[in-house]
């Protein structure tokens, strides 16, 4: 499907960006089907875990409105205790199953899109009240599809259904000679199965419908390579203007690393690419620190500032290198480096007495 403000094709994956933006307005991939599922099968397993406990409560409310039934009296002072006792009795019965029902409609919908709460979808829009386009929704691809797949549901559970009870009709004909209470059980068993497999095919459908919701979900996410560099540059900033940044602060960690050259006590270079500039203080320093160090024209800069100040220039090739590879600026030496460093920095200080009494 092309992009009408471009012309070009939605190719690319969406971003997390586009599809957070799309959660915040409820726009998500969701399958009513699940829901269904997960309460038709939470329904019929707590009934048939709770079955025992919910015959005993079912025979005892029969037992009590039966055998009591002489005493009863129907009357508007007896009204509300009547009431209050029939509603007990049903929330005794339906309570566990109301509840599982509740956990489970909760549990699969947290499951397929987390917590998420907006007022996006029912916020009041004239366009949402269109008469031509809700009639032309209804007779839309998207509304043959679900049509389709209705049917389709439909004839798949029934056909589900009559598998169970064809396989069950040898045994109808026996009933005849059963108890009432064989038959409820016969019956009960019958409709156990054929719920459970019509609620099982229906979770099947479920997970496959959540498939295909989430693959069309993604497919209309899809972003152009456009929609994708103005994201990233609405996100990240405009490539140039970053550069300029990075152009900045480089220029500024340069300016500061030359103010520190004056301040060291000798350059080791290599002798025309590199420059490494020492300075050490036995009094605050456990090893020598690195104030600065730069290649080419850094490192010809570096000499420069190091000849303005009278800061000694020495040229050994193997250390200046060593240094430069495993050094960082403001950082002391490494340990295998003390010994070079410290007979150079022994001369240096040697040459710089020599001057002094001279």
């Amino acid at each position: 499907m092309g992009d009408e403000s471009s012309g070009q094709e939605k190719t690319e994956v969406p971003t997390d960006r586009r599809l957070q933006e799309s959660r915040d307005k409820g726009d998500i991939a969701k399958s009513v089907e699940i829901p269904s599922a997960a309460v038709l099968l939470a329904s019929l397993f707590t009934i048939y875990l709770l079955s025992g406990y919910l015959i005993h409560t079912m025979e005892e409310l029969i037992r009590h409105y039966l055998a009591g039934a002489a005493q009863i009296k129907v009357v508007p002072d007896n009204m509300v205790h009547l009431v209050r006792g029939s509603m007990l009795y049903s929330i005794m019965i339906l309570g566990p199953v109301m509840l599982a029902v509740f956990i489970a409609a909760l549990a699969s919908n947290y499951a397929q899109v987390g917590f998420l709460f907006t007022t996006e979808k029912i916020t009041p829009d004239i366009a949402k009240i269109d008469p031509i386009k809700g009639l032309g929704q209804k007779f839309s691809m998207q509304a043959l599809a679900e049509l389709i797949k209705s049917l389709l549901k439909i004839g798949l559970i029934g056909y589900v259904a009559y598998s169970v009870v064809k396989k069950a009709l040898p045994a109808f004909i026996p009933l005849m000679g059963q108890t009432p209470y064989q038959i409820m059980i016969f019956a009960g068993r019958t409709a156990f199965w054929i719920f459970l497999k019509c609620a099982l095919t229906i979770a099947l459908l479920a997970a496959a419908d959540y498939a295909f919701q989430r693959w069309q979900f993604l497919k209309k996410m899809k972003m152009t390579k456009q929609e994708v560099k103005e994201e990233a540059k609405s996100t990240e900033g405009d490539p140039q203007v970053k550069g300029r940044i990075r152009s900045l602060q480089m220029e500024m960690a340069r300016k500061r690393m030359m103010d520190e050259v004056p301040t060291a006590d000798v350059i080791i270079t290599n002798p025309t690419r590199l420059a490494v500039a020492l300075r050490y203080d036995a009094a605050q320093m456990a090893a020598p620190l690195v104030v600065a160090m730069g290649a080419g024209a850094i490192a010809q800069r570096i000499k420069e500032v190091a000849a303005e100040n009278s800061v000694p220039i020495l040229e050994d090739k193997p250390l200046a290198q060593a240094l430069y590879k495993t050094s960082r600026i403001n950082e002391p030496i490494p340990d295998n480096l003390f010994q070079p460093v410290a007979e150079i920095l022994a001369y240096v200080y040697g040459a710089r007495n020599k001057r002094r009494r001279a």
